[in-house]
């Protein structure tokens, strides 16, 4: 083999022709593997096949190809070192300067509906993986190219990369590297350990998009994603920040409902300020669903984020215009109402894939904690929830509805959290009070006479009788709430001293 070769096997063939022509200009031979070779050659490419350097066919329907010898040791041998370069020399193997390698769509394929177990594993690329880490930990030589977007930096030929450009290409293949094993490994994990969270946890999540700063100015921020598939897509206004980005995600996750079947043919808009609801409500279409959500506290709406669960026409749109908010997350826009709200030429206006916000609930939740990660989901075999009721009177029909709506919403507000509710509409919404009891009061406040004949949800039990006292006393005449307080019996015996129907479940939905 000439000296200073570049080898190419790529998957995705975006930008590969004009890179190997850019090389072969520079009098560079080029080698490619079975695929990648013939596309080169049908575009005018003269790409020789690997299997010239290892004197071997691709065997096993292409699972062994390059892992040969004469391959990983030009890849891997120091230049600079006299007995590597005599090794070389005896052993006939020269270099190859070059490694031009992206993967088997693994990541995309589990991804899609449907895929097979045995499509996943033919997905699995060994060789390429191998290529990738043998150019990279000889960055000092060789340059790795593992995505389409990288070729620029050959503009000017091999000889324009300075050792230092190098060493950033070799990190990002490491990178790619680490994100391919962890979402083979998360994959097969998902079918053997159901019972089990994984073993290790690899964040190797790729670069999505830089921020201008963090939750505040004087913070440098980014934001990572391994999977860009269901990524919401941004119809118009400012790029989306630090906060908007948590803010987005916690709206899109009220819009799950634990009893999907009891929406049928109704509209959910919630509304979330600082990742704390502040309006949520149910209504047969997206205006009044909209008009209710923003009228709960139209206060605290100001500038906040909406999400519904169905298309925005029109006179939603107009609806939402009257009002300073960052952004409107929607499946859908009709082009009136996007032409409309595109007025507003800040508001971000997010489409995102029906099945993202139930994406989200399945997901594993992490959070960084003393240098480490937490690392939380929902056990698939925990005992499902229960309710029972505790009181002397049953909830009537309307106090059913209300008590699922609020208990709904309660678990996405921040503990102590408590939620008001009447006829599918939050009244009175209260985060993170460090007492029960306060929250109970504030909720009531904020939930005025609106309060009188509504339903009542905490996130916790209530652990003395004056939660559910503040509760009556606001006008609710239900109240959820997880049992288990060693004084439940008194909790109880002051519901029936005021005619309150009370219903304990038993599980409990703290959020911190």
């Amino acid at each position: 083999m000439p000296a200073e070769a570049a080898l190419f096997s790529v998957y995705d063939r975006t930008g590969v022709v004009e890179l190997a022509q850019r090389l072969a200009a520079d009098g560079m031979p080029i080698y490619a593997t079975g695929g990648t070779r013939a596309h080169l050659v049908a575009h005018g490419v003269d790409a020789r096949d690997a299997g010239e350097l290892t004197g071997f066919p691709a065997l096993f329907d292409g699972r062994v190809k390059t892992l040969h010898p004469k391959i990983f040791g030009a890849i891997l041998y120091d230049r600079e070192n006299p007995a590597h370069r005599a090794e070389a020399d005896a052993n006939g193997i020269g270099a190859i300067s070059v490694v031009v390698v992206n993967l088997y769509p693994f990541e995309a394929t589990v991804a899609r509906d449907g895929a097979t177990f045995g499509e996943a594993i033919e997905q699995i690329d060994v060789g390429g993986v191998a290529l990738i880490r043998a150019a990279a930990k000889n960055f000092e030589h060789v340059t790795v190219l593992v995505d389409p977007d990288q070729y620029g930096v050959l503009q000017g030929g091999v000889a324009g990369i300075d050792v230092a450009t190098r060493r950033r290409l070799a990190t990002r293949a490491f990178e790619r590297t680490a994100e391919y094993d962890s979402s083979i490994a998360r994959y097969l994990e998902a079918g053997l350990l159901a019972r089990e969270l994984p073993g290790s946890l690899a964040l190797t999540l790729p670069l999505a998009t830089s921020l201008r700063y963090g939750e505040n100015p004087q913070s440098r921020a980014a934001f990572y994603l391994a999977r860009t598939e269901h990524l919401p897509a941004q119809l118009g206004g400012k790029a989306l920040s630090y906060n908007n980005l948590l803010d987005l995600d916690a709206t899109l996750r009220l819009l799950v409902r634990a009893v999907p079947a009891a929406a049928a043919g109704v509209v959910r808009a919630a509304i979330v300020k600082h990742t704390v609801p502040c309006g949520v409500a149910e209504r047969k279409d997206a205006f009044e669903a909209v008009q209710a959500a923003l009228g709960a506290d139209a206060v605290s709406a100001y500038g906040g984020i909406v999400a519904l669960d169905n298309r925005v026409d029109l006179a939603t749109a107009e609806a939402l215009a009257e009002f300073f908010l960052e952004i409107v997350a929607a499946p859908d826009f009709e082009d009136a109402a996007l032409a409309r709200l595109r007025r507003k030429k800040n508001l971000r206006l997010i489409r995102y894939d029906r099945r993202l916000p139930e994406r989200l609930a399945r997901e594993l939740r992490v959070r960084s904690a003393l240098g480490g990660v937490l690392a939380e989901d929902d056990d698939p075999e925990a005992a499902a929830e229960a309710w029972r009721v505790v009181s002397a009177r049953e909830p009537n029909a309307a106090e059913w509805r209300d008590l699922w709506f609020s208990w709904d919403v309660v678990r996405h507000v921040k503990s102590n959290g408590v939620v008001i509710a009447r006829d599918g509409i939050t009244r009175g919404i209260c985060a993170g009070q460090t007492n029960r009891v306060s929250a109970v009061r504030i909720a009531g406040l904020r939930a005025g006479g609106f309060a009188k004949n509504s339903a009542c949800a905490s996130d916790g039990s209530f652990p003395f009788p004056d939660g559910l006292e503040e509760a009556a006393a606001a006008g609710c005449t239900a109240v959820i709430a997880p049992g288990g307080s060693i004084r439940d019996h008194e909790v109880i015996a002051a519901a029936d001293a005021r005619r309150v129907a009370l219903v304990f479940s038993t599980h409990r939905y703290f959020l911190h």
